[in-house]
Parts: structure tokens; C-alpha cells; sequence
């Protein structure tokens, strides 16, 4: 049977992937005050946006896909569709993938269509666009991955650690986070993901401590690592990355290890020099 993988911007993919019929990105767009606007496409300059951000006094912002455009993805051949997006506490991405499946539905009837709230982001997406692609390779029936991509969401931990977190919180993204206290002492809050909301884990002072932090609970919380993907995205901070997967790999073995740099919508949240994790 024959699959499509259909992901959101905010989901970082190696480039032989990008390239590939099988997958398709629906690019969310990218709202820096009134300088620039841009969809976070395959054309997104993270210099150029991080620059605009940092010479921008108002927050920046991101407007989700419509309906409609994720309808578009779905008018496919493929048997089996999938689509994996944000968590759907942080965007409205996932509400219009619902909706797009709907208009399809309305227009050409029933079709194995899954939507996925990954209930995390960045190469959280990845690693469940990963795992659906690796079932369906391996054959196995559309209901059982609809079942298994949901016990997956439940137990994927995702950490991440930024140098700036003006972005989330002037968006309402840290209700449980002093973000005032990162900003005047340095402390780097250590968060994760708590069935899609950010919550805060710890803290360490100054980046490198922190990093060394978010290692210490991913390794606490990890379940046969030997068996899974160790997955860092960092926003123009590739030695921190380097940093947490030494430390990781020090401790532990992981069936692979991928690092990417975010794209656009990973960039705006994560603003630059953040460092996100999943396991």
C-alpha cells in the first residue's frame, strides 16, 4: 500500500526527505512586525529572519496553514495519508488539518486520512513522521499505526533549552515558566513537554550547565534507548548540539542519532542559540 507523510513547518527533515515524494511539508508563515512576512518554506533564511527579529521591537508571530492547503495535500493517490503537526496547544495547525480532512472527506468522500497532534514540535515531528514511515515500510495495517503513533505521542519526551525565551513568553507559551528570572541572572530554565504544554523541569546556570542539565533528565527518562533516535535541532548553535549528543553517548547508545538546525518556525521559538531534544 501506498503512503504519504504530510508534516507542518515547525517539523525539521534531512534533506533526502524534503526530496521525497512520500513527504510533504505544509509551510506555516513567519510575521516579524511590519518588515517581514514570509511562508516558511524551503526558501527560509534563518540569518535574514533571526536579523529582523533581533532589529524588531514587537514579538514575532506565525499564522498557521489553512484548511484548504492541507486539503490540497491530502488529493493524493496514496492509500494511506498521514499528517503530523504541532502540538495543538501552541498553534492551530493541527485544528486546520482536522479541518482540511474534513473538506476532503465533504468533496471526495472517505480515505484513510490520519491527523496527529504530536503534543511536542520541531524534531518531535520528525520523530513520529520517522517512526510512520518505518511501519508502513513494514507493512503493517493503517488502524494498528493510527493505534501506535498515539502510544508513541504519549511516551516521546522532548527537552529544550533556550538563550532567550522572549519569544514564548510574549506569545503566552511559558505560564509555568519565570522567564523574567532567565533574562536578570542567567538562569537557563531546562523545559519539556507536558501533553503539549511547556513546562519547566529545572534549570542551570548559564547555557552550558543547562544543556548538561537537559542530558541528565533525558537520560533519567529514557526507556530502551538502544531501540530509538536520538533527534537534537538547534537554532544556530551546532556546538551545543555536539555538546548534549557527547554527553548523551557518554552514558548511552541510541539505534541513530540525527542533528538539524530548525527551520523557521522551530527558529522563531526557539530563537537563536536554543537547543531542542527527543527521545
Amino acid at each position: 500500500m501506498s503512503y504519504k507523510i504530510v508534516v507542518d513547518s515547525c517539523c525539521e527533515l534531512p534533506k533526502e526527505y524534503k526530496n521525497d515524494p512520500r513527504f510533504e511539508i505544509i509551510p506555516l508563515t513567519l510575521i516579524v512586525g511590519d518588515v517581514y512576512e514570509r511562508e516558511d518554506n524551503e526558501e527560509f533564511n534563518q540569518r535574514e529572519f533571526l536579523d529582523a527579529v533581533a532589529a524588531c521591537p514587537t514579538c514575532p508571530k506565525s499564522a498557521c496553514p489553512s484548511p484548504e492547503r492541507y486539503m490540497q495535500a491530502f488529493e493524493t493517490d496514496a492509500d494511506h495519508v498521514y499528517a503530523v503537526t504541532l502540538s495543538s496547544k501552541l498553534s492551530g495547525s493541527y485544528n486546520s488539518a482536522e479541518l482540511g480532512k474534513r473538506l476532503y472527506c465533504e468533496k471526495y468522500g472517505e480515505k484513510d486520512i490520519y491527523i496527529v497532534d504530536s503534543k511536542s514540535a520541531s524534531c518531535g515531528e520528525t520523530q513520529l513522521a520517522f517512526k510512520i514511515a518505518e511501519w508502513e515500510d513494514a507493512a503493517i495495517p493503517f488502524a494498528e499505526i493510527t493505534e501506535r503513533i498515539e502510544d508513541y505521542v504519549k511516551n516521546m519526551n522532548t527537552y529544550f533549552v533556550l538563550e532567550n525565551l522572549d519569544t514564548l513568553r510574549k506569545n503566552g507559551r511559558l505560564s509555568g515558566v519565570k522567564a523574567f528570572v532567565a533574562s536578570t541572572l542567567n538562569i537557563k530554565p531546562v523545559m519539556g513537554a507536558d501533553t503539549g504544554s511547556i513546562i519547566q523541569l529545572g534549570q542551570g546556570i548559564g547555557m552550558k550547565k543547562a544543556l548538561a542539565k537537559m542530558a541528565e533528565f533525558a537520560l533519567k527518562d529514557a526507556v530502551a534507548p538502544e531501540t530509538k533516535r536520538l533527534m537534537i535541532s538547534h537554532c544556530n548553535n551546532p556546538k551545543g548540539a555536539a555538546c548534549v549528543r557527547e554527553l548523551l553517548e557518554k552514558k548511552t547508545q541510541f539505534k541513530d542519532v540525527l542533528i538539524m538546525d530548525t527551520a523557521g518556525i522551530s527558529s522563531m521559538y526557539a530563537n537563536d542559540g536554543g537547543v531542542i531534544l527527543t527521545i
